[in-house]
């Protein structure tokens, strides 16, 4: 069998059906929506009892950073807010100062397109997860556009810094009421895609279930010291990789029975056929004592996402100064949020904001009148708005939109009221130009690489399985041996998988190995069945079907 890839490029399809179709909503949808209003109400509510309301823009740098972390463990929460606030602080820190030091609105969309691409960089390359780079790109390049001083640069930062602690203690707060509430969740969700692959036995429930169940390793690995709720929570995942692994030895419905029990707020079930031998066969402390991947490994991959913002974001801006815009940030966060991992995704993205850009507009157009009433008013507007952001983005990202866009309008009114009708010219023609500017960078920077991660991934799969042979044939495996190939040779299905997907929203890219990426996947689902009877999980959780 060659492993050549044909060199023949195509342009893909880009899809026009089901961009605004909506899902369901997400398990925890109330979390954030709950979380930033208790970020954000303090706050504002005390610059508005001082009469500084104009001074909401930098409170509300650090107020937004309580839209992430919701679906990590509270160990690794903690860490990762005190990240996210520092990178807001950050990149809040240059605008001010740019914003400082020049007024040429040509220099500042630079520096904006610039910071836009650091952090979508950094997002994804530490994998920081929802809400991703938008937050920062919109704190970062509206401030750019506020008038102020060196002096008062300090004073600016010390409020944003004051609200993000404020936000680090609502993100941590919840974990006092149900502290292994993550893991729980991770876990749930993997027993319930575990069963729904059990039963359907296609291509697309397995790989949801392998994600699903990576997933939940990723959750459990990621907490640290290992509880006695937590060492029960690995088991249940063990399960539901047996089932992914042996699918004709599982019982669908024992699993989502464990899944109800573990969404719940009682103890957690505990399978008793892994006996004694459970902590060994697990092996967890070996996982915990391997480094991660270090940050930089991941930034070489994101180049072309790199440059793609960098020049989508400028050319936006500048395209927005070119028609008179006041406001060219919109157009540049605009294109800044269309980015995904490849071509046809950010097409699908572009649609969906346009979309939910104009029709938040006119809900603006709605909504104005009432905020115009009085500064409280406007206030509980956008507060309002926040929950309405969060409650109904995970639906589908357009929806979402509808209630970010006029939230955004309104914070351009907390140091005075503006004409409606301006406000909402000028936005629908960033927008426009935004998405536009912001589709064709992606179009014109290409990313040939795309296919090479392809062979990267199969390359690590081929070593993954093969490891895993050999510890399958071993007669005495070293302790932990056979759950620690297993769960790398999971990873690394799950690892190929993701680079076929993105590979295949590419334009101008050379015909993928499609047939390969099959086999090898079906290959590697074989070797992680083997490990699962060399383990002899599948005959006790047969006995139990």
């Amino acid at each position: 069998m060659s492993s050549a890839t044909p060199r023949t490029s195509r342009v893909r399809p880009l899809p026009l059906s089901g961009l605004l179709r909506l899902g369901q909503p997400s398990e925890i949808w109330f979390k954030p929506a709950l979380s930033v209003v208790a970020a954000v109400a303090p706050p504002n509510l005390i610059l508005l009892a001082l009469g500084r309301l104009d001074l909401a823009a930098y409170t509300m740098a650090g107020s937004l950073c309580a839209l992430y972390g919701h679906s990590r463990p509270y160990a690794a929460r903690a860490r990762t807010l005190v990240l996210v606030v520092l990178g807001m602080l950050g990149g809040l820190a240059v605008a001010l100062l740019a914003a400082s030091l020049t007024t040429n609105a040509v220099v500042l969309v630079t520096v904006g397109a610039l910071l836009a691409a650091v952090q979508k960089v950094l997002c994804d390359a530490t994998r920081i997860g929802p809400p991703g780079n938008v937050i920062f790109t919109f704190i970062s390049s509206a401030s750019l556009f506020v008038p102020g001083t060196l002096a008062h640069v300090p004073g600016h930062l010390g409020l944003a810094a004051a609200a993000g602690a404020w936000s680090w203690i609502v993100g941590m707060a919840p974990g006092l009421l149900r502290p292994h509430g993550p893991e729980r969740r991770a876990t749930a969700h993997a027993l319930t895609a575990a069963a729904a692959f059990a039963e359907t036995r296609t291509a697309a429930a397995r790989a949801g279930a392998a994600a699903a169940v990576h997933g939940a390793w990723h959750s459990l690995l990621s907490t640290g010291a290992r509880s006695a709720p937590r060492r029960a929570l690995e088991r249940l995942v063990v399960r539901a990789e047996v089932a992914l692994a042996a699918p004709a030895d599982s019982d669908p419905g024992r699993l989502r029975d464990w899944a109800r029990a573990v969404r719940g707020t009682g103890p957690v079930p505990q399978p008793d056929d892994l006996g004694e031998a459970a902590d060994e066969l697990l092996g967890v402390e070996a996982e915990l004592d391997s480094p991660p991947r270090p940050v930089h490994r991941r930034l070489g991959p994101l180049a072309p996402l790199a440059l793609r913002t960098a020049l989508g974001c400028a050319l936006a801006g500048y395209a927005s100064l070119a028609f008179g815009v006041g406001r060219p940030y919109w157009a540049l966060v605009t294109a800044a949020s269309l980015y995904q991992t490849n071509v046809t995704l950010t097409w699908s993205r572009g649609i969906q904001r346009v979309v939910g850009n104009l029709v938040g507009v006119l809900l603006f157009a709605a909504v104005a009148p009432l905020a115009h009433q009085s500064r409280p008013a406007l206030v509980l507007c956008g507060l309002a708005l926040n929950f309405g952001a969060e409650a109904l983005i995970s639906r589908n990202y357009w929806l979402g939109s509808v209630c970010v866009t006029p939230m955004a309008l309104l914070i351009t009114e907390f140091s005075r009221y503006q004409e409606p009708g301006a406000l909402m010219t000028d936005r629908v023609l960033d927008t426009l130009v935004g998405a536009l500017a912001g589709f064709v960078a992606a179009v014109v920077v290409t990313n040939r690489r795309a296919g090479d991660r392809i062979e990267t991934a199969l390359a690590v799969l081929e070593r993954a399985r093969v490891r895993a042979a050999g510890v399958v044939a071993a007669e005495h495996p070293e302790p932990g041996a056979l759950e620690a190939a297993r769960r790398g040779l999971a990873a690394a299905v799950v690892d190929l998988r993701a680079a076929a997907d993105a590979a295949a929203g590419e334009w101008w890219q050379r015909a993928l190995p499609e047939e390969r990426v099959l086999r090898a996947e079906q290959a590697g689902h074989r070797t992680l069945a083997a490990t699962v009877r060399r383990q002899g999980l599948h005959t006790s959780e047969g006995a139990r079907a």
